[in-house]
């Protein structure tokens, strides 16, 4: 097997994978996650992508699906007891990783290393990077309204249509180098399967990336989140809807044309490389099988 293995994933699924992948290449795993979805809130960064991540590999995340098993709410109860309005929650000790987050960013600290202080106080070994240091948001504009993507997503209870979509700050951030030179040295690349425009776009779509890893020697595939020809979690539909796709793996290789040297699907795809098999990972067995066949098939490709 592979030693050397960068994920890029955003969101739930992509978090899933990373945590099979974890079984297969251990501490030779490194996780390249979105970052535009990141909020500053309650005086506290709160990076959700890298964290749901850093949960998972931790096997620390609570079965509602984000933030810390078996977490508090005391902090967001008080804060609803004096009239605020608590729209987006956060558990009292996800706060507290969100407040040292944003102290250790005021003393002038990247945001690569406050992931990786996380990653180490919750004693995970493999790398956890965000896709830079810079600070990108997605916006996004529904019934003839621009919202911040969380907003979005939880106030707005991502209900559209998809009017459009921006990566605010994207044109001048940059990969950080950990991001490159782990793409630089990887065996295998695999895009988890996460929403393609919401999640692993603005991945894509920070300058450099896309080149680096076209340029890296490594075989790039990508995992589909399409299962059972359908979405099963999460805004992908209607994002996809936007940007001129439907629902189905095959848009899902569309959508990766030029970048992708095979696909994990379900489904019979015509056009590129394929390993179908059954992607749905609903237990540790499940989602270490999924990684396995999946860096199985990228070695493959590369021999």
């Amino acid at each position: 097997m592979s030693d050397r293995v960068v994920v890029l994933a955003g969101g739930s699924g992509g978090a899933k994978f990373a945590r099979g992948m974890l079984d297969v290449a251990g501490d030779g795993l490194t996780v390249i996650a979105n970052t535009a979805d990141d909020i500053e809130i309650y005086g506290a960064y709160v990076s959700p992508d890298p964290d749901l991540v850093t949960f998972w590999l931790a096997d620390r995340i609570d079965e509602r699906g984000w933030g810390l098993r078996d977490d508090t709410f005391a902090v967001m109860d008080g804060l609803r007891a004096i009239g605020v309005d608590v729209w987006f929650a956060l558990g009292d000790r996800d706060l507290a990783i969100g407040l040292e987050r944003a102290r250790r960013l005021a003393e002038g600290a990247r945001l690569t290393e406050t992931l990786a202080e996380l990653a180490a106080a919750l004693g995970v070994g493999a790398r956890v990077l965000p896709m830079s240091d810079e600070h990108v948001r997605t916006w996004v504009r529904a019934d003839a309204e621009w919202l911040p993507f969380q907003q979005f997503m939880i106030r707005a209870r991502g209900e559209g249509p998809v009017q459009d979509m921006q990566l605010r700050g994207v044109a001048t951030a940059l990969p950080t180098a950990e991001a490159l030179e782990a793409i630089a040295a990887a065996d295998a690349i695999v895009i988890g399967p996460s929403n393609p425009v919401i999640s692993i776009g603005p991945i894509l779509t920070v300058p450099e990336m896309r080149q680096a890893l076209i340029d890296s020697p490594a075989p790039v595939v990508a995992v589909s989140p399409i299962v059972g020809g359908a979405v099963l979690k999460g805004p992908t539909a209607a994002f996809m809807r936007w940007a001129g796709y439907d629902a189905s793996s095959e848009a899902i290789g569309a959508c990766y044309a030029g970048l992708i040297d095979g696909l994990v699907a379900d489904e019979r795809v015509d056009g590129l490389p394929v390993l179908q098999t059954d992607t749905l990972m609903s237990d540790a067995a499940s989602r270490r099988r999924v990684a396995a066949e999946t860096l199985a098939f990228a070695e493959g490709l590369a021999a």
